[in-house]
């Protein structure tokens, strides 16, 4: 008899918690007559029962259809059931619906398998009617016979897995806005392209969206202001779309759309034609009603393409077409865009070396009293010598320039070369003494007016090449002046300081109010060739000149006329007063040598 008690006490010592749940007491079927062992083992069953009912997980027993036989007290705290309201339930009723597949394919193992061990996660229906994960590990003592069933350990992993599941949500989705990020767009990307493949009649198309003039409202109004506009624009996106569909932001002012599912062509773009029209309405932010436009670029899975993410990379190519002609648009991608992106690439790495490889050129366009046709003054225009491509003009690459941040080095460039050509030329002519010196006008991109060092490098470019500052004339668009007037003010009167001139280029184009010009030392208004050029000059465009010259006359301002083609707008120009002129009637943009041999014989136009 002892031995068999060893046996016994000995299977219990190394099964787990579960397996004591078994009233010991029950042994003295096999130990009659033993009091100390009758002690014995009430302290043992004490000990386990106490083990048990302390125990932070719950442990369960079923049979091997599911049904529970036993739960442990601590189920009540951890699902908030009652240990009896459980007894002879199926296990599997309170199984996620989404979780019992698994579940099932497990338990039928064990059950199959005397002696086995597996280890599952699920989720349990708590009374509360919410889901509490589980961590369960299952043993198969159907053989045992003392507990012939399945016991179930589980412990609470909620608190766990919420936090895993907030970590794979936060590296998903957007900070400010929750949208979707890139990394789960390009999943979805993926899944659908993947289905595309399986089925040939099945369409998608990624819309590319991008707010306009988002970095102005940003700079100006601040960040807190630029996140409640994104943080509107998301929530009014999301009206615009499908449950079906889906909206992420890749960062900045930039937001893609997936429309899966969808018919033609036509679908696409009622889709974009709502979110533009959606967009355009007022947004109230604190006491600021903001009008934003979005310009969006859209790629077709029918365009072709080999990975996913070529087709991001299309809308976006078609975004950026959309934003150059004209922004508060959309545009569908084609194959020629992207032969052009790629143009444009090699343009740019060209453009790059073409400084230190002396592919620059400096051209020079005449500038001529209106009155006697003599030679006033010369404006540097850079051109590229291209290789390969040829002569290519500053309307192709400079803008390239300025997205890249070569701008500054080319005017940096232009400026010391004109100065260096003008001085030369002022030399080596001796211009008769009742020809009025010569003057050089070259461009400054609004870079420059963000940057402290700019009356010191032009001061120091003057001294390099012994050029006067009066015979130097700097030419700003008006949006330069309207960004941060008080900024730009004090840069242009230290530039006044050294004695070079300013003229605002392209007047009448930009948005500078009429009233604020006298608060900037600007010397000359450039009139755009807008209102110049052309068959005759339009009788609106006239009185907007005589306007401009009129005022220019009040400011005590220069007036030069750009883009003179003919006799006939000659003559309207003079009648309105205007003192000089350029443009092709007089010539067009020459080389150095060219323009020497013009200046040495004292050239007359007209």
């Amino acid at each position: 008899m002892y031995h068999r008690y060893h046996y016994v006490a000995s299977k219990l010592a190394v099964k787990n918690e579960a397996e004591n749940l078994i009233s010991i007491r029950s042994l003295n079927r096999y130990i009659p007559g033993c009091e100390r062992t009758e002690a014995v083992l009430r302290a043992s069953e004490a000990k386990f029962r106490a083990l048990i009912q302390n125990s932070s997980d719950i442990i369960g027993i079923l049979e091997a259809d599911g049904t529970i036989r036993y739960e442990s007290p601590s189920v009540e705290r951890i699902l908030g059931y009652k240990p009896e309201e459980l007894l002879g339930k199926n296990a599997f009723e309170f199984i996620h619906p989404e979780d019992i597949a698994k579940i099932s394919e497990s338990f039928k193992y064990l059950v199959q398998n005397l002696g086995a061990t597996v280890r599952v996660e699920s989720r349990f229906r708590h009374k509360n009617g919410s889901w509490c994960f589980l961590e369960s590990t299952g043993s198969n003592l159907l053989a045992e016979p003392f507990i012939r069933g399945i016991v179930i350990n589980s412990r609470d992993i909620s608190d766990r897995k919420f936090a895993e599941e907030k970590l794979i949500y936060d590296a998903l989705h957007d900070v400010l806005t929750g949208l979707p990020n890139r990394a789960l767009f390009t999943d979805r990307l993926r899944r659908a392209s993947e289905y595309a493949k399986r089925h040939s009649n099945y369409l998608f198309a990624v819309l590319f969206l991008d707010l306009d003039r988002f970095k102005f409202i940003n700079d100006s109004l601040g960040h807190t202001y630029g996140d409640q506009l994104l943080l509107a624009i998301a929530q009014r996106l999301k009206e615009c779309l499908r449950p079906t569909d889906l909206a992420a932001r890749l960062g900045g002012d930039e937001f893609t759309v997936l429309l899966e599912g969808i018919k033609d062509v036509s679908d696409t773009v009622r889709v974009a034609e709502r979110i533009q029209q959606e967009l355009a309405f007022p947004i109230a932010i604190g006491e600021q009603e903001i009008i934003t436009t979005v310009s969006i670029g859209i790629a077709l899975s029918t365009t072709g393409y080999k990975q996913p993410e070529d087709l991001l990379r299309n809308a976006d190519i078609a975004m950026y077409r959309a934003k150059a002609r004209g922004k508060a648009r959309y545009e569908i991608f084609d194959t020629n865009m992207h032969a052009q992106i790629v143009e444009r690439l090699q343009l740019e790495r060209d453009l790059r070396r073409a400084i230190e490889r002396r592919e620059l050129r400096v051209y020079y366009q005449p500038i001529v009293y209106l009155n006697t046709g003599n030679l006033a003054a010369l404006e540097a225009l850079v051109r590229w010598q291209h290789p390969q491509e040829g002569l290519i003009f500053p309307e192709k690459f400079m803008p390239i320039a300025q997205e890249i941040g070569l701008s500054m080095s080319i005017d940096e460039w232009v400026l010391q070369e004109a100065c260096r050509q003008l001085q030369m030329w002022q030399k080596k002519c001796k211009l008769k003494a009742k020809t009025p010196t010569l003057t050089i006008n070259v461009n400054l991109c609004g870079c420059w007016f963000k940057q402290q060092k700019l009356q010191r490098y032009i001061h120091q470019i003057l001294q390099e090449t012994e050029l006067q500052p009066h015979s130097l004339k700097l030419e700003i668009t008006e949006d330069i002046i309207m960004e941060n007037d008080s900024e730009v003010s004090f840069m242009l009167n230290q530039l006044r300081d050294l004695g070079i001139k300013l003229a605002i280029d392209d007047f009448g184009t930009g948005y500078s109010s009429l009233a604020r010009l006298h608060r900037f030392p600007i010397t000359e208004l450039k009139i755009d060739r807008s209102f110049v050029s052309g068959s005759d000059v339009e009788k609106g465009n006239l009185d907007i000149i005589e306007t401009i010259a009129i005022l220019a006359k009040k400011l005590g301002m220069e007036v030069t006329a750009e883009g003179i083609e003919t006799a006939q707008q000659l003559q309207k120009l003079r009648e309105l007063k205007c003192e000089y002129g350029q443009g092709y009637f007089f010539s067009k943009p020459l080389e150095s040598k060219a323009i020497e041999a013009l200046i040495m014989a004292d050239s007359v136009w007209l």
